[in-house]
C-alpha cells in the first residue's frame, strides 16, 4: 500500500508541475542540468485491455543522473484527447542500462476498449533534498493499438 501511496503522490506531484507553468519554469534549470542525451522511454504499439478492465502499457526506458526514487508513469486516452486515465506507475533504477517497464490499473469495464488509444510515458525522479519536487528525465506520446488481452 505504502508503495501505491508513494507513486501516486509522485504522479499527482508531476501532474502539478505539468499544470503550473511557474512551477515547471522555476524547476526547468535542474531539469536541464540533469537530462542527458541518453534519457529516453518508449512506448510498445500495443497495449492490452482484459475482460475485469485492467489495462497494461509498457516500453522501454534508460536514464542517468537521478538525484532520488526514479518513476515511470502512463497515461492513455481514448476518443476525446482531454480525458487521459493514469495507468499504474512503476519504480525504477535510472543507472544509464535499457530496461522494460509495465504499468497496469484496473478501470471500470468499458472505460476503455480494444481500438486506437493515445498514450503518455514519463519517466522522472523525485529529488531526495529539500523540497521533493519531480525532475523529467524523458517524455513519450505516442498512438497505440489496444487489443483484448
Amino acid at each position: 500500500m505504502l508503495f501505491r501511496q508513494t507513486v501516486g503522490a509522485a504522479v499527482g506531484a508531476a501532474l502539478l508541475l505539468l499544470l503550473a507553468p511557474s512551477a515547471v519554469a522555476l524547476s526547468a534549470p535542474s531539469d536541464t542540468a540533469r537530462m542527458a542525451p541518453s534519457d529516453e522511454v518508449t512506448v510498445d504499439p500495443t497495449g492490452t485491455v482484459a475482460a475485469d478492465g485492467t489495462v497494461t502499457l509498457s516500453g522501454t526506458y534508460r536514464c542517468t543522473g537521478a538525484a532520488g526514487p526514479v518513476f515511470v508513469s502512463s497515461t492513455v486516452s481514448q476518443g476525446d484527447p482531454w480525458v487521459s486515465h493514469p495507468i499504474g506507475g512503476s519504480s525504477t533504477v535510472c543507472d544509464g542500462a535499457e530496461h522494460r517497464w509495465s504499468n497496469s490499473e484496473k478501470k471500470a469495464p468499458k472505460t476503455l476498449v480494444p481500438g486506437p488509444a493515445h498514450v503518455e510515458a514519463t519517466v522522472f525522479d523525485i529529488s531526495a533534498t529539500g523540497l521533493p519536487l519531480p525532475s523529467v528525465h524523458a517524455v513519450r506520446e505516442q498512438d497505440v493499438a489496444i487489443v483484448q488481452g
